[in-house]
């Protein structure tokens, strides 16, 4: 997936910026068959945000022609030092590479013949893998064709070669060992070892031959110069030759270049099975000897960084590889620095402070050190368009935002959102967020002389980009700048204009008190009495503070007093309304509704709404006496049901032993029992209405609309009447029949609550004691308030 992105950097027309190729180019580029270059290729390239794709569709709706713009490209042009701010010689070179590796050549018009490249036969699994491998090995490539292999102790039992491309590749060591093999046995890698004066290997060496040949150069296995070649050693590549005898101290180390590759986990077992894994050969240190010309020639392929390096001159961490991962990145402004010794055995030189250390908070829960490491668990990175809402906002640092680890790049989009949020309260519409905190990112990089001055992007963003630097008093102020406006802040400006006035007027005082003064004498006089004017301006300041201070206290203590007085009046009330009387039953101290009255109007309510929902599609609810019919049956339904209800309950209580005679809580067990079962039976009723309304004319078109617009969606347009696309309309008809008698049954019931119903009968309220086992069927028809219940 990643070849395919760098195929069509490579094939970007400098002029236009967009790539006309068909999917079968692309497909013999990257070494994958057609169809899958359609099916799986594609989508992921316009999944990714990274490749714009405009396709043209074939005879089976396939993608046969592609339009695509490699977005950070075109988004670096004209960025100063940004990498990919490529010119056309460069972009032509690059061209040139990509041809001479995997291209899987042509005749043009003309009668020019492009030739493959070295790896254009390889095809199928693992073809794009190996033809990025070898591109990544290119670019890492010296003159000479040897690749810089990674420092430090290598775990497992790959080797050097094996971790070193798997960092590159970003998999493990095992992974990059079958890579390795295969590009060996393609002859386009190898792996010669050094021989020495005992006939033992010494350190392993990874050469592409590829580029010294294109150099001219000699092929060299060991350290030496060409005029101190021995013999090759035993299981060395014939054509390659090596010293008799291991480098010595004085000779240039590795060490001096700057690795491109990142740490990556190993999952290998750590027994060491290569000798350039022992403890004498664990670093590539550097030398004493002064290296001169070394950039010079350390030429060849190498004009691109790999990945996790860092635009930046050399320091102090350069060359080490962390030992913590991407939790790591940020020291040094680059991922290339971590935990332990960084030059062998002097581990105090560079000291980085570790988990366990408690670092300075600042701004918003976030923690930092003083070299911008930011502990936290290990979180995948994301690029900046995978962040939803902060692609506008944080478009002027995209190029930061991909250097900085999964954990920092949470923490930096906790403090956007936080701080587009405030933001929103400050300018005049909420959407101009983003723009306002983009303009804000751009005036702070222009204050820092460009992106690749920024050398630590973690603290620089959580603690000069993202935060408001007012000037003055005012909260719209930014560095002068009104948010609201975007012109020079008018607070600043009277702050300026003030003290200006205060010095000119100052100043003529002082001539019209002391016309002859020297100048000096002059200006001392003046500084004097502008510090003295600045300190009475403090005290009045401080004075202003205080009085304003004491004013807050007490609108503090009066809103107290406040909050106070108006608890008090609501807990008088609540203690007026426990005290009033049941409405229905008259009992003491019930806050107007008792407990058993409240269930009984509960069960009430329950019951009518249950006879509405039978109404609604059995009778014409103009014909009252149907209605009253059907109302009362279902009253007498709803009744039995909570009458059986309570009736088992009665029954596995006597069979327990227990007398509910003398239990006083079983009225309230038996009224909870009871509203349960009336509940199951509203329901009841309410599945059966929608269920019955589904079937209706209204409904069944709904249907059939809904299932003719599923079948003519876009992506069941190639087999309309397939099972997939019958089966999503046939749920999206059933959707549709269910909203619609949703919406019948709604507007049914409002309608019937619109009509004066038939009143229930005196004996209602009765049987709805009865039923709930409260009071006897005797006492209800005196109860106070019986009468309301039956209106």
């Amino acid at each position: 997936m990643q070849l395919a992105v760098v195929v069509l950097a490579s094939r970007t027309p400098w002029g236009s910026g967009v790539v006309e190729i068909r999917t079968s180019q692309v497909a013999r580029w990257v070494g994958l068959s057609r169809s899958y270059t359609a099916s799986v290729v594609v989508p992921w390239l316009r999944a990714s945000g990274v490749v714009e794709v405009e396709s043209d569709q074939g005879e089976f709706k396939e993608d046969v022609g592609l339009r695509c713009r490699v977005v950070p490209l075109l988004e670096a042009r004209g960025v100063v030092g940004h990498p990919l701010n490529l010119r056309r010689s460069e972009l032509a070179m690059m061209l040139f590479v990509m041809e001479a590796l995997m291209a899987p050549g042509w005749t043009l018009k003309s009668g020019e013949v492009i030739p493959s490249g070295l790896l254009a036969a390889r095809t199928g699994k693992g073809a794009p893998t190996d033809r990025l491998a070898l591109l990544l090995l290119v670019l890492e490539a010296r003159e000479d064709g040897r690749v810089r292999q990674c420092g430090g102790v290598v775990k497992g039992q790959r080797g050097r070669a094996a971790v070193t491309l798997a960092r590159l590749l970003g998999c493990t060591a095992a992974a990059a060992e079958r890579v390795l093999e295969r590009l060996e046995e393609w002859g386009v890698v190898v792996r010669p070892r050094a021989g020495t004066g005992s006939g033992l290997g010494q350190r392993g060496r990874l050469v592409v031959p590829a580029v010294a040949a294109a150099r001219g150069g000699q092929i060299t296995a060991g350290r030496g110069t060409p005029g101190m070649m021995g013999a090759p050693s035993e299981g060395a590549v014939a054509g390659f030759s090596g010293p008799d005898v291991a480098a010595t101290p004085s000779e240039e180390s590795e060490a001096g270049e700057k690795p491109q590759v990142s740490e990556v986990p190993e999952a290998d077992n750590p027994a060491i099975a290569d000798p350039d894994d022992a403890a004498t050969l664990h670093a590539n240190h550097a030398s004493g000897v002064p290296v001169v010309g070394e950039v010079e020639e350390v030429g060849g392929f190498s004009g691109v960084a790999g990945l996790g390096s860092s635009p930046f001159p050399e320091r102090v961490c350069v060359g080490e590889e962390p030992e913590l991962g991407e939790e790591a990145e940020g020291l040094c402004g680059s991922s290339g620095a971590g935990e332990g010794p960084l030059r062998g055995e002097q581990p105090n030189t560079f000291p980085i402070p570790s988990q366990h250390q408690q670092p300075a908070t600042a701004g918003a829960g976030h923690t930092r050190t003083g070299s911008g490491k930011v502990p936290g668990p290990r979180l995948p990175r994301r690029r900046l368009v995978q962040v939803p809402e902060l692609g506008d906002a944080l478009r002027p640092v995209g190029w930061l935002w991909d250097r900085l680890s999964g954990w920092q790049q949470q923490q930096i989009e906790t403090a956007a959102r936080a701080e587009l949020v405030r933001l929103a309260g400050l300018v005049p519409l909420p959407q101009d967020a983003p723009r306002a905190l983009a303009e804000r990112l751009e005036a702070r990089i222009a204050q820092s002389r460009g992106l690749v001055m920024i050398r630590q992007p973690y603290p620089w963003l959580l603690h000069r980009a993202l935060v408001q630097r007012p000037a003055c008093s005012d909260t719209r102020c930014d560095d002068g700048i009104s948010l609201d406006t975007g012109q020079a802040c008018e607070s600043c400006g009277n702050v300026i204009h003030l003290r200006r006035a205060h010095r000119a007027r100052l100043g003529a005082e002082l001539d019209q008190e002391q016309p002859d003064l020297p100048a000096a004498e002059r200006r001392r006089v003046l500084e004097e009495r502008l510090r003295a004017h600045t300190e009475r301006e403090a005290e009045a300041r401080e004075r202003r503070h205080a009085a304003q201070r004491a004013r807050s206290d007490r609108m503090r203590a009066a809103a107290r007093e406040r909050a106070a007085r108006e608890q008090e009046e609501a807990a008088a009330r609540e203690r007026v309304r426990q005290a009033l009387p049941c409405a229905d039953c008259g009992r003491e101290d019930a806050a107007g509704l008792c407990q058993g009255c409240g269930r009984i109007r509960e069960l009430n309510a329950l019951i009518v709404e249950a006879g509405m929902c039978q109404v609604s599609w059995t009778v014409n609810p103009r014909h009252t006496g149907e209605v009253a019919a059907v109302m009362d049956q279902v009253r007498d339904d709803v009744l039995a049901q909570v009458a059986v209800s309570v009736g088992e309950l009665r029954a596995a209580l006597d069979a327990d032993g227990v007398n509910v005679a003398d239990d006083p809580s079983f009225p309230d067990v038996a009224s909870v029992r009871g509203l349960r079962a009336a509940r199951e039976a509203a329901a009841d009723y309410r599945a059966t209405a929608l269920a019955q309304l589904a079937r209706t004319r209204h409904a069944q078109t709904e249907g059939r609309y809904a299932h003719a617009a599923e079948q003519s969606r876009s992506h069941h347009r190639h087999d309309p009447t397939g099972p997939q696309s019958l089966a999503a309309a046939a749920r999206a008809a059933e959707t549709a029949r269910t909203r619609t008698a949703e919406h019948l049954l709604t507007q049914r019931l409002t309608h019937l609550r619109e009509q004066h119903l038939p009143t229930p009968a005196a004996s209602d309220e009765e049987r709805l004691s009865e039923a709930f086992a409260c009071v006897p069927g005797s006492a209800a028809r005196d109860r106070p308030g019986a009468d309301d219940l039956r209106a």
